[in-house]
C-alpha cells in the first residue's frame, strides 16, 4: 500500500506542478461543491483526474468510492486512461461512468426493485411500429391526424418529444400546466401588441391573429404530450422499455426507497460530474439525488456553456444556474481562462463571436470572465491571423484545401495535426474523393447507412422481389427488369430488351404473360433443331436460379433464404470478383446480422414481415448503422463540427461557412416549439445560438493555424452566401477575405473527379429491333415530359415499357377518377340530366376501392376509405350546383398530326360552351406539390412545368381534331383533394399563342430526336434514377459531360 502510495505521490507532484493557481484551486478543493467553468483548451480532463489522484492522496476514500459521471463513452475511455497514468490498474476501480451505465448497474444490482429482468429494450425500429399503431389510433378531427401524404408525419416529432419528456422529467400534467401557463401571458407579451397600424388592428392593439397561430401550434403540441402515456402503455404490452425510461425508473427508485438511495449515498463519498452543460433534467435529478444528504456535498461539476452543442431548445444553461443557486453559500466557482492550446489571435476571434449569444452564463453570473488568454509558451508569442478564403465554387474550395495540405505535407508538417471541420458528411465525403487523388492519406470515422448503399439495395431488391413473387406469382417484373441487369449477373441489355418488348406484344394481343413466365418457357422450351440454342445463356441460368429462390420462400427459415441467396443468386462470386471486396463483405455481414438479430426478436418472422420492416426503415429513414472508419489518426482528419469537440489540431481548414449549411439550413420535420414557461433562464437558446456555439467549437479547435472558407457559388451555378457569422467575425476584427482564384492548369488536375454529373450513355439497341418499336410510336404528353425529364426515362419507360405497378396513391387516385366518371355519364344517361346522389357517388368510389384492394396494406385501404369518403363529399357539396352537364368525359383522340409528329392523348372531361371548349383534369394528391408544375418557362425553369405542358399539348390535341370543330380556350386542373387549409383548388391555364408555339417546338424537337435515336445517354442529374440505375449497375459504355444545352 505504501509503494502504491508513493508511486501516486509521485505522479501527483509531477502533474501538480504543471498546474496554474486556477487548475490548482480547482484540485486543492477537495471537500463541498465546486464548479469548474472550462473553456476550450485550459485542462478540463487534466484537473479532474488529478482532482481523483488528490482525494485518494489526502482522505481515506478508496477509489470505489469516487463516482465520476461522464456524458459519452469516449469520456470514460478519455477519463480512465489519465487516471490510470495516476493510478495504474486502481484506475478500474474508481467508479467512471455514463449516466445510463451507471442506472444499469443500480437496476442489475437490485433487480427485484425494478421490473426491467421481465422487459427487453426497444428498438429503434420497434419504436417506429408503436408509434404507427399510435397515430393510427387518433380518432377523426386530432389535430395531428393525417388522411394523405406522409399520413405518419408526427412518427419523428413524436420520438423527438417523448424523448425529450423522459430525459427532462416532464409529465405530460406538468407541461399542459406550462402550455395554459404561456398561452395566458400571450396577450400581455409585447411582440403580441401592435406596433403599428395592420390589417384590422390599431397601434396598441393586441393581435389577436398572432395569438391565433401560435394558440394552433400550442394544441398541436398538447395533443402530442397527451399521447405520451398512451405510447408508453403500448411499451408496456409489448414487454419493452427504452433506454430513457431506465434513469426514470432509477430516480423513482431512489424517492421511494429511501435505504436504496442511502446506500449509494454512503458508497459514493466524492462525486465528479463531467460536460455538465450537457446533462438533462433526469440526469441532473440523479446528481441531486446522490448528493442531497449533505448540506455541503463533495460535489464537482466540470462544463462550458459555450460548448453546449448536445442540449435541446432552451435549456442551455439551467443546470449550471441551478447548480451555482442551489450551493451558493458554500459553492467555491472556478473559471479556468489560461488557455494551452490555441494562439491568442484565434482566441480573439473565438471571443468576437461566442460574446453575441446572450444565453451566457457571463451575462447572468454577476462578476463573471471568460476572456480566454493565450498560455502556451511555446506558441503564444505567434501572431498570426486566422484566414478567411473565398472560392467561386465549392470545387474549387475542395481543390485549393488539397493542394494546401499538400503543400504542408511537403514542408513536413505531421498529416495527424492536419485536419478538415465541415458541418455535414456530405462536404467530407466529397472532399476525400481530392484528397485520395493526390494520394493524402484521410482519416475519417462515421456511421454510413447500409440500407441506401448500391450493393444493398441490390440485395433487398432480390428480397422484395421473393417476395412479391411468393405472394401474387408474375407480379413482380417491374423488379424483374432492374433485377436482370445487376452487374451480378453478364446479360447484355438488348436481350432483355427483346424480352419485354415481346411481353408486351403478347399482352396487347390479349395472352396472360410476365416477364419471368416468358422467360420460365423460353428457358426450359427444347431446342427446336441442332442450330436452335434458345435464349441468352445468362437469361437460361438466371431463370433457374431464381425459379428455386422463389420455391425455396415458403419452405426454408428466412437466415437460410439470405444464405441461398448469397450462394446461389450470384452475389458471393460477385464479391470476390470485385475490387472492393473487403467493403462489399462487411454490407453483406451487416444486413445478414441485422436479419439474425430480427429473426431472435421473433423467430417465426417471414419474408414478408421483413420487407414491411424494411419498407417501415426505408419510409421513417431509420438508418441501419456500420462504422465506417477509413485511414488512422496518422492521416489528415476529416471531421464534422460535432466530432471535432475536444479535439486539437496544429492545422484547422474550417471549410464550407456558408449560410445554406449553417443559419439557412433547413431542418426536417420541424418538431414542436416549446413554450419558454418550461425554462427558468431568462432567454430561451435560440437555433441561432446553438449555431453560433458550434461555430464556436470548431474554430477553438486550432493550435496556430486556422483557415475559414466558403464559396461563391455552388457547383451547379447558384449563387450562395458566407455565414453570416463570418461578417459578425469581420465586424470586430480586421481579417479580409482573400479570394482565391484556382489557376487552370490545377482545375485540370482534378478533373477526373467530375465524373459525378456525367450522363451515362448505354449500349444501343440493334437498329431492327429498336425500329420495329418506333414504327409503331405515337407521340402522348407523358411521353414528352419523360424525355425532357432524362431520354433514358423515355428508353425505359415509354419505348421498352417496363412493367410498372400501382401505388397506393396512383389507385386511390383511380378511384377518385372512377368515381367521378360515373358521376357524369350516369348523369347522361338520365333523362332529366340529374346527377345522382353523393351515396350513389360513394358506392362507385367503394366498389373501385375494393375492387382493387390489393394494392393497399389494411391500415393504408382503412384510411384510405375514410379519407375518401370526406374528401369526395365535399367535393361533391361544394360543386353540385356549379358543374357544366354539357361534357363529354373520358375522351380518346388519337390519328392528328402536328407539324409531322403523330400525336393522341386521353382527356378526363371537356366541359362545352358552344364550340368552345375547358379541359378538365382531375388531379389527386397535394395541391401544394403542385404548383412548380403548373408554371410556365422561366429562368429557374426554361422547358416549362409538366402540368402546364399538359395544358398546351390538350388544346393542339383537340384543335386539331377534324372529327369535330371545337376549340379549346383553357385547361383546368381540378384538385378532388383539399389543400392544406381545407380549401378545394381549381388551376385554370388560358393558352397564349406564345405557350403553343413553346409546346409545338418541344414537341417537333423531341420527336426528332427520338427518330434520331438520342435516347441512349441519360440526363446526368445526380438524383436521377435511372441515369443511376446504369451507372451503379456497370451498364455504361460512356460518360459524357453535361453541356448547357439550348432550351428546347
Amino acid at each position: 500500500m505504501r509503494h502504491y502510495r508513493e508511486i501516486l505521490q509521485k505522479k501527483f507532484a509531477e502533474e501538480y506542478k504543471k498546474l496554474n493557481d486556477e487548475q490548482r484551486k480547482a484540485v486543492d478543493t477537495i471537500e463541498g461543491p465546486v464548479m469548474v467553468i472550462a473553456g476550450p483548451g485550459t485542462g478540463k480532463t487534466q484537473i479532474l483526474a488529478a482532482r481523483i489522484g488528490k482525494i485518494l492522496l489526502d482522505t481515506d476514500a478508496l477509489p470505489e468510492n469516487i463516482l465520476c459521471l461522464t456524458y459519452t463513452d469516449a469520456g470514460t475511455i478519455a477519463m480512465r486512461k489519465r487516471l490510470q497514468y495516476f493510478i495504474g490498474a486502481d484506475a478500474y476501480k474508481v467508479n467512471v461512468y455514463t449516466y445510463h451505465a451507471f442506472c444499469n448497474d443500480v437496476i442489475q444490482d437490485n433487480l427485484n426493485l425494478f421490473e426491467k429482468n421481465s422487459l427487453d429494450a426497444l428498438s429503434e425500429l420497434e419504436s417506429i411500429e408503436l408509434l404507427k399503431q399510435l397515430i393510427d389510433t387518433f380518432p377523426k378531427g386530432h389535430p395531428l391526424k393525417r388522411y394523405r401524404g406522409d399520413v405518419y408525419y408526427e412518427i419523428n416529432n413524436l420520438r423527438s418529444l417523448f424523448s425529450t419528456m423522459k430525459k427532462e422529467g416532464w409529465t405530460p400534467v406538468f407541461m399542459n400546466e406550462k402550455i395554459d401557463e404561456y398561452l395566458n401571458s400571450l396577450p400581455h407579451r409585447d411582440e403580441y401588441i401592435a406596433k403599428k397600424k395592420v390589417k384590422d388592428f390599431n397601434k396598441g392593439d393586441v393581435r389577436t391573429d398572432k395569438i391565433a397561430e401560435e394558440t394552433e401550434r400550442m394544441e398541436k403540441l398538447r395533443a402530442a404530450v397527451n399521447e405520451f402515456d398512451n405510447f408508453q402503455n403500448l411499451m408496456r404490452k409489448k414487454n419493452r422499455y427504452d433506454f430513457d425510461d431506465m434513469i426514470n425508473w432509477v430516480i423513482k427508485a431512489f424517492e421511494e426507497n429511501k435505504n436504496l438511495l442511502a446506500n449509494y449515498q454512503e458508497k459514493f463519498q466524492y462525486l465528479l460530474v463531467d460536460e455538465y452543460q450537457d446533462t438533462s433534467g433526469t440526469q441532473n435529478r440523479l446528481v441531486h439525488l446522490l448528493i442531497n444528504y449533505w448540506d455541503s456535498p463533495n460535489v464537482f461539476v466540470v462544463g462550458d456553456d459555450d460548448q453546449s452543442i448536445f442540449r435541446f431548445q432552451g435549456a442551455n444553461v439551467e443546470n449550471m444556474l441551478e447548480f451555482a443557486s442551489n450551493y451558493q453559500k458554500n459553492l467555491m466557482t472556478v473559471v479556468l481562462t489560461n488557455n494551452y492550446r490555441s494562439t491568442q489571435p484565434i482566441l480573439d476571434v473565438s471571443k468576437t463571436l461566442i460574446s453575441r449569444n446572450e444565453e451566457r452564463l457571463v451575462k447572468q453570473i454577476p462578476n463573471l470572465s471568460k476572456d480566454l488568454v493565450a498560455a502556451n509558451k511555446k506558441i503564444n508569442k505567434l501572431t498570426n491571423d486566422p484566414q478567411i478564403l473565398c472560392y467561386q465554387s465549392a470545387k474549387e474550395e475542395m481543390m485549393d484545401i488539397t493542394n494546401r495540405i499538400v503543400g504542408l505535407i511537403e514542408q513536413q508538417a505531421e498529416p495527424g495535426r492536419i485536419a478538415v471541420i465541415y458541418k455535414e458528411n456530405k462536404y467530407g465525403e466529397e472532399l476525400a474523393t481530392y484528397l485520395r487523388l493526390k494520394s493524402i492519406p484521410v482519416y475519417s470515422k462515421r456511421k454510413i447507412d447500409v440500407l441506401i448503399q448500391s450493393f444493398s439495395k441490390k440485395i433487398i431488391q432480390l428480397l422484395r422481389y421473393l417476395n412479391a413473387e411468393h405472394d401474387i406469382p408474375y407480379g413482380g417484373d417491374e423488379m424483374l427488369f432492374e433485377i436482370l441487369h445487376f452487374d451480378f449477373y453478364t446479360i447484355p441489355p438488348i436481350e432483355i430488351a427483346k424480352l419485354t418488348v415481346e411481353v408486351n406484344n403478347l399482352k396487347y394481343k390479349g395472352e396472360q404473360t410476365s416477364i419471368r413466365k416468358l422467360l420460365y418457357d423460353k428457358a426450359n422450351k427444347p431446342a427446336q433443331d441442332l442450330f436452335d440454342s434458345g435464349i441468352h445463356e445468362g437469361l437460361k441460368i438466371f431463370s433457374h436460379m431464381i425459379e428455386k429462390l422463389i420455391a425455396d420462400v415458403s419452405n426454408v427459415t428466412l437466415q437460410e433464404l439470405f444464405a441461398r441467396i448469397i450462394q446461389k443468386a450470384g452475389v458471393l462470386s460477385h464479391i470476390m470478383q470485385s475490387d472492393d471486396k473487403i467493403a462489399l463483405m462487411q454490407l453483406l455481414t451487416a444486413l445478414f446480422d441485422f436479419i439474425k438479430d430480427e429473426t431472435s426478436r421473433n423467430p417465426s418472422l417471414d419474408l414478408k414481415e421483413l420487407i414491411s420492416i424494411l419498407d417501415l426503415m426505408q419510409k421513417e429513414g431509420i438508418a441501419l448503422p456500420m462504422n465506417k472508419i477509413t485511414g488512422t489518426d496518422k492521416c489528415v482528419n476529416l471531421l464534422t463540427t460535432h466530432g471535432s469537440k475536444g479535439l486539437e489540431f496544429e492545422y484547422v481548414f474550417f471549410a464550407g461557412a456558408n449560410a445554406t449549411f449553417w443559419e439557412k439550413k433547413r431542418k426536417p420535420g420541424g418538431g414542436y416549439k416549446f413554450p419558454d414557461t418550461l425554462f427558468s433562464s431568462k432567454h430561451a437558446s435560440s437555433e441561432e445560438e446553438e449555431l453560433r456555439r458550434m461555430f464556436y467549437v470548431a474554430l477553438t479547435r486550432a493550435e496556430k493555424h486556422l483557415y475559414i472558407s466558403y464559396a461563391n457559388y455552388r457547383n451547379d451555378g447558384k449563387e450562395l452566401e458566407p455565414s453570416m457569422f463570418i461578417a459578425e467575425i469581420q465586424e470586430e476584427n480586421n481579417l479580409p477575405v482573400k479570394n482565391i482564384n484556382i489557376p487552370t492548369e490545377q482545375m485540370m488536375e482534378f478533373e477526373l473527379l467530375n465524373f459525378t454529373s456525367q450522363a451515362p450513355e448505354i449500349e444501343h439497341a440493334e437498329e431492327d429491333f429498336i425500329s420495329s418499336i418506333l414504327d409503331k410510336f405515337v407521340m402522348n404528353v407523358t411521353a414528352l415530359n419523360a424525355y425532357l425529364d432524362c431520354p433514358l426515362n423515355f428508353y425505359y419507360r415509354n419505348l421498352i415499357r417496363i412493367p410498372s405497378g400501382k401505388s397506393e396513391a396512383t389507385e386511390f387516385g383511380s378511384a377518385i377518377h372512377y368515381a367521378l366518371e360515373k358521376l357524369f355519364r350516369k348523369m347522361q344517361e338520365s333523362k332529366s340530366e340529374k346527377f345522382p346522389s353523393k351515396d350513389e357517388m360513394m358506392a362507385d368510389f367503394n366498389w373501385y376501392m375494393h375492387r382493387h384492394r390489393e394494392n393497399f396494406t389494411k391500415e393504408a385501404f382503412d384510411r384510405r376509405m375514410e379519407y375518401g369518403d370526406e374528401v369526395l363529399r365535399n367535393y361533391y357539396d361544394k360543386y353540385i350546383k356549379q358543374w357544366n352537364k354539357v361534357v363529354a368525359v373520358e375522351r380518346n383522340i388519337k390519328g392528328i398530326v402536328v407539324n409531322g409528329v403523330p400525336i393522341k392523348g386521353k382527356l378526363d372531361k371537356l366541359e362545352f360552351n358552344g364550340k368552345e371548349v375547358n379541359v378538365v383534369d382531375y388531379k389527386s394528391g397535394n395541391f401544394e406539390n403542385a404548383i412548380a408544375k403548373l408554371k410556365r418557362p422561366g429562368d429557374k425553369d426554361p422547358i416549362g412545368g409538366d402540368y402546364w405542358r399538359q395544358a398546351v399539348f390538350y388544346k393542339i390535341l383537340v384543335d386539331n381534331y377534324e372529327q369535330k370543330d371545337w376549340k379549346v380556350i383553357s385547361t383546368e386542373f381540378d384538385f378532388v383533394e383539399p389543400d392544406k387549409s381545407g380549401q378545394y383548388k381549381k388551376e385554370l391555364i388560358v393558352i397564349t399563342t406564345e405557350d403553343i408555339d413553346k409546346v409545338k417546338t418541344q414537341l417537333t424537337e423531341v420527336w426528332h430526336k427520338i427518330q434520331n435515336r438520342e435516347f441512349y445517354t441519360g440526363c446526368g442529374k445526380q438524383d436521377c434514377h435511372w441515369c443511376n440505375f446504369v451507372k451503379n449497375n456497370k451498364l455504361a459504355i460512356a460518360l459524357h459531360d453535361i453541356e448547357d444545352e439550348e432550351e428546347v
